[in-house]
């Protein structure tokens, strides 16, 4: 499988691949089209683990916010918050689907490894994941586990696949068998790390792998 990962605007539609992920609310319902006319699954990108101070709905989460996250205008949620956070999440997924994506990449669902400024345990982690998957499934998309290696053998059942950063650049590229195992995708992206170095493993273990800048605009350097 391939796929393309591009987070600025507007979306270079030019290339051909199995799958786009691009940002939830700056593309419009046309370009979501236009890939799908494509034979594209175009996978729809939240934040779903910080505030971003440019989304229209920041201030409904300023109750559950924490620490800034080292991202620009960022800072970490409390994800344990439920009664805060999921009601804005529904209604981002709901964008999502009203817009006609296929799919959702659900990022920063990995707090509880970070210094956030919130208590926040890797069973907090879990409810708070489960219930995305369960948005999401309920508004008939599919959901993808973001890094969050440590709850893949919890998660991979409630997930329909899984997307990662750096997995080769830590060594432990390993760690997403599981999806390829239960027959799901693994979208995978390096930044510093050649692709020389890591493709080999990629194409071993059967991931989707690219070389991105860190900015994830258009260009990509596919294994």
């Amino acid at each position: 499988m391939t796929w393309q990962w591009q987070l600025t605007v507007p979306v270079d539609t030019s290339v051909k691949v199995d799958v786009y992920d691009i940002d939830a609310m700056e593309n419009s319902r046309e370009v979501v089209q236009a890939l799908q006319a494509k034979g594209s699954k175009v996978i729809c990108y939240v934040n779903a683990g910080a505030s971003e101070d440019y989304r229209a709905d920041a201030g409904r989460l300023r109750s559950a916010t924490g620490k800034e996250n080292g991202w620009p205008g960022e800072r970490w949620l409390d994800v344990r918050k439920l009664d805060v956070l999921l009601p804005v999440m529904a209604e981002r997924f709901q964008v999502c689907r009203d817009k006609g994506f296929d799919g959702i990449e659900a990022d920063l669902v990995d707090a509880y490894t970070h210094d956030t400024g919130h208590s926040i345990s890797a069973e907090d982690q879990l409810a708070y994941n489960r219930a995305l998957a369960k948005l999401a499934h309920g508004k008939g998309l599919s959901i993808g586990l973001k890094n969050a290696l440590g709850l893949i053998p919890q998660l991979v059942g409630e997930f329909d696949f899984a997307v990662n950063e750096q997995c080769a650049e830590f060594d432990e590229c390993d760690k997403l068998s599981p999806f390829i195992r239960a027959g799901k995708a693994v979208l995978h992206a390096e930044y510093e790390v050649d692709n020389a170095k890591f493709c080999p493993t990629s194409r071993r273990l059967n991931l989707s792998s690219m070389r991105k800048n860190l900015k994830l605009d258009a260009p990509r350097w596919p294994c």
